[in-house]
């Protein structure tokens, strides 16, 4: 039987991509999935459903654009750019969950109507312009609504989570698709009041510290859980 590398990593990112859809964020083979590796990136394949595909059935590509095994995603360019430009992540996950698209197709940016906004590293979610999937424009587009930002919604396409690992990519779109129903809903009730920037910084920043393992209450404050002393 031919060797087959990151034999431990294909299997999780099966994994992923059947909790992708158990979970309700995707559905049949519409999203897509890519990890970086040693020497390039790993990603689904092509119209292949994700409950009969099989580690080996993951293509392997380099930046450069050229692949080994199955023929890629129809998305690969946005993979490879992404992970090539951002080497502050390694997890690429593209799904078409139904409230994030719902929002996509009128183009809305998400605002900070909720302080969990601030899970995508900024003030708004922002909405990238439309473009044919599969195409160079898309990814393009998709660079410049990631700026400074780890998830992004796609003009009447979809979402994009990002992530240092398979599973902080999955619950960030998980997180990013429960936002925007809660967006979809609030807006039945009319524009809902916006968090300040002042205060999205400090929600920002309070994340962060919590991203370390640090308290999230704020420096200097004296009122902080802590453990207890041994008696």
């Amino acid at each position: 039987m031919m060797k087959v590398d990151n034999l431990s990593l294909r299997r999780e990112m099966v994994d992923i991509c059947c909790r992708m859809n158990s979970s309700g964020i995707n559905q049949g083979t519409a999203g897509n999935l890519s990890v970086r590796t040693a020497d390039g990136f790993l990603i689904t394949p092509s119209s292949l459903a994700y409950e009969t595909m099989q580690p080996e059935d993951l293509v392997e590509m380099d930046f450069d654009g050229t692949y080994v095994g199955r023929r890629p995603s129809s998305e690969w360019r946005f993979h490879r750019d992404i992970l090539r430009e951002r080497t502050d992540i390694n997890v690429v996950l593209h799904c078409h969950s139904v409230y994030a698209t719902t929002l996509a197709c009128h183009h809305k940016t998400i605002p900070s109507f909720h302080y969990m906004t601030g899970i995508a590293g900024g003030t708004t979610i922002r909405c990238a312009e439309y473009a044919t999937f599969g195409t160079q424009a898309l990814s393009d587009n998709a660079l410049v609504a990631l700026k400074d930002r780890i998830a992004c919604l796609l003009g009447q396409h979809g979402q994009i989570s990002l992530g240092k690992t398979l599973e902080s990519a999955l619950w960030l779109a998980i997180e990013i698709e429960t936002l925007s129903r809660m967006y979809v809903q609030a807006l039945t009730l009319g524009e809902p009041p916006i968090l300040p920037d002042d205060e999205m910084e400090r929600v920002i920043g309070q994340m962060r510290r919590m991203s370390y393992g640090q308290a999230p209450d704020g420096e200097g404050v004296n009122d902080v859980a802590r453990p207890r002393a041994a008696v």
